[in-house]
């Protein structure tokens, strides 16, 4: 099953929908997006381990990727930096930014991407300095394009989370349209 968000921009700010699976309603926020709040704090509750917070973790990208048929894509990580163990479970919020730090209309679709297939959400336990993973893929048939965004930078939402990162991202993503993979310990990459 496919989940996804959507992030809109509108001149007094913007807003973040996504609509997730059975049970959950229409969420929207002043940030990014959250992800999975519900399963983190449940993880929380039996695991006894509190859940990883934007403060507590460092943003930075791994592995370019690239590939035929306009594909690109990148290694996310998230490294705990909070001084203990945190819990993280689920997908990131993304949104694209230009380079004046305006939000741009954009979608995220949880799951597989071309180059890896969505390991599914699964609770991770990450000691201090400990990363997880996840794979965003994205396609840019031509720069300039008509509906493409010229994005400088990549907003980072961790989920169960309402604030983001945001790292440096100077690329053309088709319809604003990106897709994420579940963070887990170690990505495997697909051939």
């Amino acid at each position: 099953m496919t989940e996804q968000y959507r992030s809109t921009s509108t001149a007094r700010g913007r807003v973040t929908r996504r609509a997730a699976g059975v049970g959950l309603a229409l969420l929207a926020t002043a940030g990014v997006g959250v992800a999975g709040a519900g399963s983190a704090q449940a993880a929380e509750a039996h695991s006894g381990t509190p859940t990883c917070t934007t403060s507590g973790l460092t943003a930075s990208f791994g592995q370019k990727l690239g590939g035929g048929m306009n594909h690109a894509g990148v290694v996310l990580k998230l490294t705990n930096t909070s001084g203990h163990s945190c819990a993280l479970r689920g997908y990131a919020g993304l949104g694209l930014e230009d380079s004046q730090h305006r939000t741009l209309n954009s979608t995220a679709e949880w799951g597989s991407t071309w180059y890896a297939q969505d390991p599914g959400k699964e609770t991770l336990r990450l000691d201090d300095g400990e990363s997880a993973e996840a794979v965003v893929s994205w396609t840019h048939a031509n720069t300039g394009t008509s509906e493409a965004r010229d994005a400088s930078y990549l907003q980072v939402t961790p989920p169960a989370n309402t604030s983001h990162k945001t790292l440096e991202f100077p690329a053309w993503v088709d319809n604003g349209r990106l897709k994420v993979t579940a963070f887990s310990p170690h990505v495997e990459l697909n051939g």
